[in-house]
């Protein structure tokens, strides 16, 4: 498999016009993508930094790629960890099936990486729709293979508001997305990236209209069917998932993310995994990896190194 651009690379020109971030220098070589396959015969695109560092598995935001995730692989890499990020089936140069889109068969996906590279304790971080895998993982398949756990803008505990659940987002909003995807795919991941970064307020000085561009070019290649079945599978309750977690656990959420609100999910994630430590970023929007990056390598790289 070739390697393809990535998602950094692209954009370095256009975003150090409008941002503080400098990335580290990355030794040529130590690097490599490939594919490996799920237990169901799909396809996933890796990428690995390579090291012996602890090891880093991060996944995704919906409806973006592994490359999202280029900033921080670059600066955890250089503070010695082994990054391995991997596109989510559906999305990237993985395979897309038209099945496969709920969080046990995704848990299973991510199994099938961490045992495919017999990685041992490593970190587990989940970026939005990611922070699922992560919490499904655990309750799922155990600790045996992991020894931190992070959650990015993550969508846990339980999105959906219900009887039981009366802090949740109310299910019309669910069923305006999927209308808005299957009307018009490309003019809803428009707007939903504009929410995704927050562009009426950090347009031009966290985030460039290149970056928002190269997004939704990322965004529109997904598979439309994974695209569209995402949205039902943000609907599971990880509550119980939650309550099993025991291994050091943070939680990295903006004030101003429109997209998966603090007080929604990362607070209340917070709550729920006892002993877990809540970082809080000013005025980061869904979108923190790329706006707020160093304050969120930051974050990472002390929890990660913490005894």
């Amino acid at each position: 498999m070739t390697t393809r651009r990535t998602f950094l690379h692209l954009s370095l020109g256009a975003v150090a016009a409008t941002t503080a971030v400098t990335l580290p220098h990355v030794a040529q070589g130590q690097g490599r993508t490939f594919e490996i396959k799920t237990r169901d015969g799909v396809g996933l695109f890796v990428k690995d930094t390579g090291g012996s560092g602890r090891a880093v598995v991060m996944t995704h935001a919906w409806p973006l790629n592994a490359d999202i995730w280029d900033y921080q692989a670059a600066r955890l890499s250089s503070s010695g960890f082994r990054v391995v990020t991997y596109d989510r089936r559906g999305f990237g140069e993985s395979s897309k099936p038209t099945f496969g889109y709920e969080y046990d068969t995704l848990a299973a996906d991510l199994h099938a990486l961490l045992t495919d590279l017999d990685l041992r304790d490593a970190a587990l971080v989940g970026f939005s729709m990611g922070g699922g895998e992560v919490a499904r993982y655990v309750a799922k398949h155990g600790t045996e293979r992991v020894g931190k756990a992070a959650f990015v803008a993550a969508i846990p505990p339980f999105l959906l508001k219900t009887a039981d659940n009366p802090e949740g987002v109310d299910a019309p909003v669910f069923d305006g997305i999927r209308k808005g995807l299957a009307a018009d795919r490309p003019a809803f991941l428009a707007g939903f990236l504009q929410n995704f970064y927050n562009v009426d307020v950090l347009g031009g000085k966290r985030v460039s209209d290149e970056l928002v561009r190269l997004s939704w070019n990322i965004a529109s290649e997904a598979s439309p069917a994974g695209t569209l079945a995402c949205v039902s599978a943000w609907l599971t309750d990880f509550r119980k998932d939650l309550s099993r977690f025991d291994l050091p656990t943070l939680v990295v959420h903006g004030d101003s993310d429109r997209i998966v609100p603090l007080e929604v999910s990362g607070r209340r994630t917070h709550d729920a995994v006892k002993g877990s430590k809540l970082v809080v970023l000013k005025d980061a929007p869904h979108g923190l990896n790329w706006t707020h990056a160093e304050e969120l390598n930051r974050a990472l790289i002390a929890f990660l190194k913490a005894e």
